[in-house]
């Protein structure tokens, strides 16, 4: 975590991974904060090196943030937590997400549709929802294949 900020305090580091959802998992280690957990977090789930990755974020407090897919290989129950921690880190500031979880991105105040790499629609959820285009054939396409819907993508207009 401290990557996002060598000098940071221990209570600033901590912070930051209460923020994240990563305190919990982090105080169950044997050595806490102080735990080696390998090359690239290899012995951390994918939703526990998610939040690591956040956490260090929120420590070194950018002013425009770029997420890349970062929900798109975690189980339902650590999406959860990292789309939790996600909201957290995202207020205050400039965010460009880049997703094909529309879970992820149903709150963004713009959103750029693009297929084969040209902007096919733009605007916001329940407007693209209403237009009845490739967004909402997305949203379409993922909610049939989704054993439960959710919510926040049945939203429309």
């Amino acid at each position: 975590i401290r990557f996002g900020r060598p000098d940071a305090a221990d209570e600033a580091v901590e912070a930051a991974a209460r923020q994240a959802n990563a305190h919990e998992f982090i105080a169950q280690f044997p050595d806490g904060y102080g735990t080696l957990v390998g090359e690239h977090g290899a012995q951390l789930s994918g939703g526990q090196r998610q939040r690591v990755a956040i956490a260090r974020a929120i420590l070194s407090d950018p002013r425009v943030l770029i997420l890349d897919e970062a929900t798109s290989a975690l189980d339902a129950r650590s999406e959860g937590l990292v789309q939790d921690a996600l909201d957290r880190l995202r207020r205050g500031r400039t965010t460009l997400v880049i997703a094909h979880r529309l879970s992820t991105i149903v709150d963004a105040d713009h959103i750029v549709v693009l297929e084969r790499g040209r902007v096919v629609e733009e605007g916001r959820h329940e407007r693209l929802l209403a237009r009845g285009g490739a967004y909402a054939r997305l949203v379409a396409r993922q909610t049939a294949s989704a054993s439960r819907v959710p919510a926040e993508l049945r939203r429309s207009a």
